[in-house]
């Protein structure tokens, strides 16, 4: 019998988002109740996108959670490496294979062309995708486009008609019409993989058994079934999870909820308390009970009792939660301890320091000059935003464009979140100190404090990211038909900024 192997496959190309973390919550909780083994891999085949210090927050964030895995590029294992960048020679072997059966084709189209096919097909309102333009080329021309160094792709062949039938743990049978589905490209014009394919040869080789994932990626399956059959290999079980969803239903989203595991770290909440939480999403406990460790969630686990209604991640019932942790399971020297390992972080502490200092008279001074740094949510109202110079909408309009702004920053430090404030008010022609009147309101719940650009750079943009979008809402928040507008300013004025 195969044994139970799961994986968690994160790419480093942003926040560690806690849908992650949830996603690998339940693939852990099903290979350990089966006696598996929980592996994590990092897919960093978007070498534009993909950093070292987000790799790093996601193994930081989900081992605070103290959702640890049996093999990872932290610990090694059998199946080493286990970042995709560093797996490129088993790539490169398997797509030959592909290629000389027939299964996979280099195409030579130009992005001009398939830009013009898809506004063709889109103008005609049919199904966007490759036409197969290159399937047509015979070996004697393939053979003289790579010889004249011509650029190209390799993508896969698709059935041209019938349907792809497979089975889900939680859905049944799902049936997707091959007509659907696009010629996936496999290997990108630099030679690094796709998603897709990398996906597909990694999962193979590292024994994957059943894969568990969330059920946006069920229109994809047919493209990773389809590429087991070309190498005749055994595909794993599929097990596409419900999408988290905000308190609205929809889709769940940093534009309307705190998404980053980091966060809710610097919030003050506790792991356990969490991860417990993400445990209650679509799934309960045989006896109904609310608060429990992830090793009883793993005794009682059963993944076929994952109910496929969206579960929504109210972080109200969070605090709750964490509220009832905090009061009954820590002891007043638990307490002491973990609010002193929150609050007093050295790598926080020395750079607060720095900006209080000199106004410090008595240690007493220092709460009122530096609490904000320990608060959550600042108190203000729609009075705090009195200005003689800044309307209500002018504050709402920078708080949103220097949210967008951070949010696209690759380094959150000071050096990029001044530049980013100087570049934003000379754009909307505001003195840079009337500029920053709003956002000190944001960040510290004051008009006047210690340096703004200093406190964001010290909260990090997880906190900095919630304050604004706060301090927007106490400000009434922005329409739908606001927001569209501002949205085209803002696309406008990025075009410019690049």
């Amino acid at each position: 019998m195969q044994k139970i192997r799961t994986r968690i496959a994160p790419s480093p190309t942003g926040d560690p988002h806690v849908g992650t973390a949830y996603i690998a919550l339940f693939n852990r909780c099903f290979a350990h109740q089966h006696g598996g083994e929980f592996i994590l891999r990092i897919e960093d085949t978007d070498q534009v996108r993909s950093t070292e210090k987000s790799e790093r927050d996601i193994l930081n964030a989900l081992n605070w959670l103290g959702l640890s895995w049996s093999e990872g590029p932290d610990v090694g294992g059998r199946c080493a490496p286990y970042r995709q960048s560093e797996r490129s020679a088993l790539y490169s072997s398997e797509i030959v294979k592909l290629l000389n059966s027939g299964h996979a084709f280099r195409c030579f189209c130009t992005a001009d062309r398939l830009q013009e096919l898809r506004t063709r097909q889109m103008a005609e309102k049919v199904s966007v995708g490759y036409d197969g333009h290159c399937l047509t080329l015979t070996e004697e021309q393939v053979a003289q486009k790579l010889n004249d160094g011509v650029e190209h792709v390799i993508r896969m062949r698709i059935p041209q008609s019938g349907d792809c039938i497979f089975n889900d743990m939680l859905r049944g049978e799902i049936r997707i019409n091959w007509q659907q589905i696009d010629m996936q490209v496999l290997i990108k014009s630099d030679g690094l993989p796709t998603y897709h394919f990398a996906n597909v040869v990694d999962d193979h080789h590292m024994e994957i058994s059943h894969v568990i994932r969330g059920e946006e990626w069920i229109n994809s399956t047919p493209k990773h079934l389809l590429l087991y059959q070309y190498f005749g290999w055994e595909p794993p079980i599929y097990c596409h999870m419900p999408l988290l969803r905000n308190t609205d239903k929809s889709k769940l989203s940093k534009r309307k909820n705190p998404t980053s595991i980091g966060y809710y770290r610097d919030m003050g909440y506790l792991p356990q308390a969490v991860v417990n939480y993400l445990g209650m999403m679509g799934w309960t406990m045989p006896d109904g009970r609310e608060m429990f460790s992830v090793a009883e969630m793993i005794d009682h686990f059963d993944l076929t009792r994952v109910s496929l209604g969206g579960p929504v991640f109210d972080v109200a019932k969070l605090d709750w939660l964490n509220g009832k942790y905090i009061r009954e399971t820590l002891s007043n020297d638990e307490f002491m301890q973990h609010f002193a390992a929150w609050a007093f972080r050295p790598d926080k502490i020395n750079d607060i320091i720095p900006l209080i200092k000199d106004r410090v008279e008595r240690f007493s001074d220092v709460v009122p000059l530096a609490g904000f740094f320990l608060a959550g949510l600042p108190e203000i109202n729609e009075a705090s935003f009195d200005h003689k110079k800044i309307s209500a909408d002018d504050s709402k309009k920078i708080l949103q464009f220097t949210l967008w702004y951070l949010e696209s920053l690759r380094k959150f430090d000071r050096t990029s979140i001044e530049a980013s404030c100087m570049t934003l008010a000379t754009h909307l022609d505001i003195k840079i100190r009337d500029f920053l009147f709003p956002l000190f309101v944001a960040i510290s719940g004051k008009g006047v404090s210690t340096s703004v650009i200093d406190s964001m750079s010290i909260l990090g943009l997880d906190i900095t990211r919630a304050r604004i979008r706060h301090a927007i809402n106490v400000l009434g928040g922005i329409s739908n038909k606001a927001a569209k507008e501002l949205e085209k300013d803002f696309r406008d004025f990025a075009q410019v900024a690049e």
